[in-house]
């Protein structure tokens, strides 16, 4: 994310000249994992102070961490290049279903095997399936290569299905077919309004600044500044952001994490699974389909991540905040976090070993095959 460009990650011979920051990313997100976990376990009154503050449902703090990481990603999208991804209709009708009909099938049916004893987590983990990504994803899009235009279209896209299905499909898989089942009944409180709203925060401000300061810098100073200049300075500021927002997040939910260690392993198990299954079937969709290293890498990763901050938000409206369905809300990044990290690796192998003859230090847009 830092210069070089993260794209240069994947080529075997500069893999030397990536920062500190890059090059031990996965330390940092544990290191930053352990701080908020300590800090919430034994600073008194902090997770208070943290939640004190709120936008939209999510602390003041973590707002701010999520706009930060989302703003130096969106800023490197060239969006003259958009209509080359909206064209690709594989990509697209792919990333809905597997983002909209089977990312909430799988959580839901890997919730009731795991957790069918818990009803508290069982429905927050419903929660997390049902809240596709908007966020961290774009992350690990570019770190492992992926197309990061694509990226941005299959990303509003999820934004604009979230703010229309995200309290139909609640209904559906907390009320409805369980009831179908003969399973316990659960409901969720959550109006296509109140999503809305944390979509508009949480990825139009940063997409808005993000499209204005590449508009506006290219006409002033031009591409070749920007890209060159412009970006390798903002460009650390993504996981800057990110390894704050994971630090207050396990700051918020530290107690109860560490005060529970079986719950959280039990909760951990089917978020496993799922993160697994949801990045291996976008890959073979993508390969099935014919895209390329790029966007079958950006199809996969788009369809494993979830958006965690608006599942918290809706699990401690609805719930509160030392409910077990916003435990299992922050245990979903506990996970994610160091998961798709690990993925990002296998990717960049899978390109190496597969996609051999793609250009490795380029992370433009590149048409299907």
């Amino acid at each position: 994310m830092s210069s070089p460009a993260p794209a240069q990650v994947a080529h075997p011979a500069i893999v030397g000249k990536m920062s500190t920051l890059d090059r031990f990313l996965p330390f940092w997100i544990a290191l930053a994992m352990a701080a908020g976990l300590l800090l919430g376990r034994f600073v008194p009154g902090l997770g208070d102070a943290i939640d004190g503050i709120k936008i939209d449902g999510i602390s003041l703090p973590i707002a701010l961490g999520l706009l930060i990481m989302m703003y130096p990603v969106l800023a490197k999208v060239r969006y003259d290049k958009l209509d080359s991804v909206t064209g690709d209709r594989r990509l697209l009708l792919s990333s809905i279903a597997l983002n909209w009909i089977f990312g909430p099938a799988l959580m839901f049916a890997l919730a009731w095997i795991f957790l069918a004893d818990l009803p508290e987590y069982r429905t927050g983990l419903i929660i997390v399936g049902l809240a596709r990504c908007i966020a961290m994803v774009i992350i690990w899009n570019d770190l492992a290569c992926g197309d990061r235009e694509a990226a941005a279209v299959l990303v509003a896209i999820n934004s604009v299905f979230q703010v229309f299905m995200f309290a139909i499909l609640g209904w559906f898989y907390l009320s409805v077919l369980p009831g179908w089942l003969g399973f316990d009944q659960a409901s969720i409180d959550a109006s296509p309004w109140d999503i809305g709203r944390s979509v508009l925060i949480f990825l139009g401000l940063p997409l808005l600044a993000g499209f204005l300061t590449r508009y506006y810098g290219e006409r002033i100073r031009g591409r070749e500044w920007y890209e060159a200049k412009f970006l390798p300075v903002i460009g650390p500021w993504a996981l800057y952001g990110l390894l704050f927002t994971i630090v207050m997040l396990f700051a918020l939910q530290g107690e109860q994490i560490t005060s529970n260690p079986f719950d959280v392993v039990r909760i951990a198990l089917p978020l496993l699974v799922y993160f697994a299954l949801m990045w291996i079937g976008g890959y073979i969709v993508g390969i099935l389909i014919g895209l390329n290293y790029a966007r079958t890498t950006t199809l996969a990763f788009t369809a494993a991540g979830n958006n965690f901050e608006l599942a918290i938000a809706v699990a401690i409206a609805t719930f509160g905040v030392t409910s077990g369905q916003a435990l299992a809300g922050v245990v979903g990044p506990l996970i994610e976090v160091p998961v798709l990290v690990g993925l990002v690796y296998v990717s960049l192998w899978l390109r190496k070993r597969y996609w051999p003859s793609e250009n490795p230090t380029s992370n433009t847009v590149r048409t299907a095959k």
